[in-house]
This record gives structure tokens, C-alpha cells and sequence, in this order.
């Protein structure tokens, strides 16, 4: 299998992620910006407990070489999106001592808490699994936007969000992802058990991220 099967097993899930209102509204920079603040401070919440993820795949990695291999990941992580998170965020008055003092909300710490949990009852590749939704979707749909002529760039408040997702370097990273993960779903029958196993992980963290987008919409609401 590969991970397009895991896209196709949760089509409807998926979907209701990429093309989340949202996602839409971002676009066409109608976003509430009380939803867009919300999901900025609860977004550096998670991208700590992502740093924690990766973290764990060195952990549980069986070899030198599979423990070296999520360590770009997380240095990314660590030392230049989180960071860029900071600085970004300060354009919208939010410093980093505000966000460590942010109470996580229900959606984030469901989904980051399903993540490490997920990892730590399994093994690598059902980590990588849990993972996926986000290192690939926010691909996907950084993409789409880019390419979309109904996406608005110009005087759109939400335009360098964008512009950092459907970035070539944002894609290339994507890349990467998805040849570890097809080249580690290889070795898996789909409607083997564990097949089918590694497509309800895929599932549960993607309907997760359609509750991350929701939980933004909510706050404003």
C-alpha cells in the first residue's frame, strides 16, 4: 500500500480537511480574525507536542539510521517553524509568553495526545501514520490555494500564510514525508489487518484536523 490508500480509505474525512470552510475563508481573506488569532495560539500549542512526536520517532527507531532519519524533521521543527510561528505571530500581537500562557482547547489536546498516544502503543510507522495528516495535508492545501484563481493574495490579510504552505519548500518537505512513509507502507497489505489498522489511524488524526479548523471557527462564534 501507499499513502494515497490511506487518503482514499477516508476520501469524505479528508475532503472535510482541505476543504474546510475554514481553509475557504483564508483564501478569500474573510476569516474571522478572532478565529484566525485562536488557531495561531492554539497552532504553537501543537507544533510543541509535533517537536515531541518526532522526538519520539527517534525513540522508537530500531536503527542508527532510522533514528537519524526524523531528525531533520525535528530540527525543522525546533529551530525554524516554531520560530517562525513567533515571529509571525508577533505581526498579529501575540508574543511567545502569551502563547505558553494559552490553555490548550479541547481540539488540540485531542489531537496531539492521540498522536504521542498512538506512538507510544505502537510502533514507527503507526507513528508516521498519525502524523501524515498534517505534514501532508497542509501540502495539499497550501497547493490548492496557490493554484486556485479564486484565492486572494492581494490585500489579503492571510495571504503570507499561503504563500509559507504552497512555498516550493514547504512542498519539497511534504515530499520527503510521503517517500518515507510510501516506502515503509510497502511492506503492508491493504486489507491486511494492519492495513486496515494504519487507515483508521490515518482517519481519526484527519478527522482530528477537520475538529483543529472547527475549534478556530467556534472561538470566534
Amino acid at each position: 500500500m501507499n499513502y494515497q490508500d490511506l487518503i482514499t480509505a477516508c476520501q469524505q474525512d479528508w475532503t472535510d480537511y482541505t476543504q474546510h470552510r475554514f481553509v475557504q475563508e483564508l483564501a478569500n481573506g474573510s476569516l474571522n480574525a478572532a478565529a484566525y488569532l485562536h488557531y495561531l495560539k492554539q497552532d504553537f500549542l501543537f507544533l510543541k507536542h509535533y517537536a515531541r512526536a518526532y522526538a519520539l520517532a527517534v525513540y522508537k527507531a530500531p536503527t542508527l539510521a532510522d533514528m537519524r532519519e526524523p531528525l531533520p524533521s525535528l530540527s525543522a521543527l525546533l529551530e525554524t517553524e516554531i520560530q517562525h510561528h513567533v515571529t509571525y505571530c508577533g505581526q498579529w500581537g501575540l508574543t511567545e509568553l502569551d502563547m505558553e500562557a494559552e490553555l490548550e482547547d479541547f481540539g488540540t489536546v485531542a489531537y496531539t495526545r492521540y498522536v504521542l498516544d498512538t506512538g507510544m502503543a505502537g510502533d514507527l510507522l503507526d507513528l508516521y501514520v498519525a502524523l501524515a495528516p498534517c505534514a501532508i495535508g497542509y501540502a495539499v492545501i497550501g497547493e490548492q490555494l496557490i493554484q486556485s484563481p479564486a484565492t486572494k493574495i492581494e490585500g489579503n490579510a492571510y495571504a503570507s500564510w499561503i504563500e509559507m504552505y504552497g512555498s516550493e519548500d514547504f512542498q519539497q518537505g511534504a515530499q520527503k514525508t510521503i517517500t518515507r512513509l510510501n516506502k515503509m507502507l510497502a511492506e503492508v497489505e491493504l486489507s491486511s489487518s494492519r492495513g486496515q489498522r494504519l487507515c483508521e489511524i490515518f482517519k481519526t488524526a484527519t478527522r482530528m484536523e477537520v475538529a483543529f479548523w472547527q475549534q478556530g471557527l467556534n472561538a470566534a462564534s
